[in-house]
């Protein structure tokens, strides 16, 4: 049984919600649980639904808790211009305006005055009562057979809302400062009136993830941002820790209009530690290099940051953007911004010891590596270097031998306008023991 959206609830009496579906949201990176209340004064509920929002299910995700069914039947229904086969619309083309029989609503097949069938354009087509949106578009429908009338809620997963933090770190001489929206999208025409949400940030594995049809047909999705009304808009609290998952509640209800995206404040972290540096993460050879190194930053949160593109300012000004991972309260986010024009490297290498064995083949090597720094900052910076090295056994400088890979770190403050070198030493023993 595939999973339903309900665009318009009823049970057997007709009942009809409005366009705008009253639910709980549980809001995930990749995917949303919907909880809608559901009752039926008789044995029979059925769920209708638009056809893109039934293509954003994942399949397999409907469950309808508290009321017990002896029979669920998905099926597609027609589309609100089949209703119209065998009437009478209207045909514009140029400026003159016919009566035509609608023959078959899938082609928009026509039949004029003189019996001469043509297909038509639906842009060309006039009706006497307003169409809904899509008109040409099917629905879905789930009828579910009830063994005894009552209340319940219909929950399912879908792919159309999710939700991304991003953040922005603004720097300045003066220090620096990290804050964070909540992006929460809705990708189809099902608007909602959300009552109780929960935003979760976290790796969440389904277990099937396939959608119930194309997900972005006839290309993307649009969106449109959504003003919040100023009284009602909703605060983000943080709920703590779920079994590895981090909870986070909105405070008020609000609306999640179609095709939509509602942003909120969200993190407002303090920094316990930030710094700049100039870097180079690179790998172990014994050929000559030279290069500029990267801009980087380095900080410290007092709370939990799930992951989600970052913007960063200096002194008001857009310096770059990447994205950050999910990171622990106090865990170190490091990551960089592309290169620094104004600090330049050469890397060089001296083979100084060899070992051979009987047969003349070298086993053990020792090399010299040295980093010469070149910086016309008017300012000092520190610069750090990261050689990523192989080998049976690594030893580097005085540490305990590694084995298969090892890492140096140079870590070095290149004064301002200045130059300065740092050496370490690298053994590399692929002797058999």
């Amino acid at each position: 049984m595939k999973p339903a959206l309900p665009a318009v609830l009823t049970a057997a009496c007709a009942l009809a919600l409005g366009s705008a579906q009253a639910a709980d949201l549980r809001i995930y990176p990749s995917f949303s649980e919907v909880r809608v209340p559901v009752s039926s004064a008789t044995t029979t509920l059925s769920v209708n639904l638009p056809q893109d929002t039934w293509e954003s299910i994942l399949a397999g995700s409907l469950d309808l808790d508290g009321l017990a069914f002896t029979q669920a039947i998905q099926k597609q229904e027609p589309n609100w211009l089949a209703g119209l086969e065998g009437k009478t619309v209207f045909l514009k083309r140029g400026d003159t305006t016919e009566p035509v029989t609608l023959v078959r609503a899938r082609d928009l097949l026509v039949k004029d005055a003189q019996g001469r069938f043509f297909n038509a354009r639906y842009e060309e087509l006039q009706f006497d009562v307003v169409p809904p949106v899509n008109a040409q578009r099917p629905t879905q429908s789930v009828t579910y057979t009830l063994a005894r009338p009552g209340q319940g809620t219909l929950g399912y997963l879908t792919r159309a809302v999710t939700w991304q933090p991003r953040y922005t770190l603004k720097a300045s001489s003066a220090g620096a400062q990290l804050s964070a929206l909540a992006d929460i999208r809705n990708t189809t025409e099902q608007p909602y009136d959300v009552q109780n949400t929960e935003l979760y940030a976290g790796d969440v594995s389904v277990q099937n993830q396939e959608e119930a049809a194309y997900m972005m047909r006839d290309g993307a999705m649009a969106q449109a941002t959504a003003a919040m009304p100023a009284p009602a808009a909703p605060k983000i609290q943080s709920q703590g820790e779920l079994r590895g998952l981090y909870r986070y509640a909105l405070t008020t209800p609000f609306t999640l209009p179609a095709n939509s995206v509602v942003t909120l404040p969200f993190l407002t972290p303090k920094l316990t530690t930030f710094e700049r540096y100039v870097g180079l993460n690179t790998y172990f050879g014994t050929d000559t290099r030279e290069g500029n190194l990267n801009r980087f930053y380095r900080f410290k949160a007092d709370e939990r940051l799930p992951a989600g593109p970052i913007t960063v300012r200096e002194d008001g000004r857009i310096v770059g953007q990447t994205n950050i991972g999910e990171t622990r309260e106090g865990g170190t986010v490091d990551f960089t911004l592309g290169e620094d024009p104004d600090v330049a490297y050469t890397r060089s290498v001296q083979t100084t010891a060899q070992v051979k064995d009987a047969k003349g083949n070298v086993t053990k090597t020792t090399y010299r590596v040295t980093y010469a720094f070149e910086s016309s900052k008017d300012r000092a910076i520190r610069a750090e270097v990261t050689e990523r090295i192989g080998g049976r056994v690594i030893i580097i400088d005085s540490a305990a031998p590694v084995r298969n890979q090892g890492t140096a770190s140079v870590k070095v403050d290149i004064p301002a306008k200045g130059k300065i070198s740092k050496s370490f030493t690298v053994v590399v023993d692929n002797s058999v023991n």
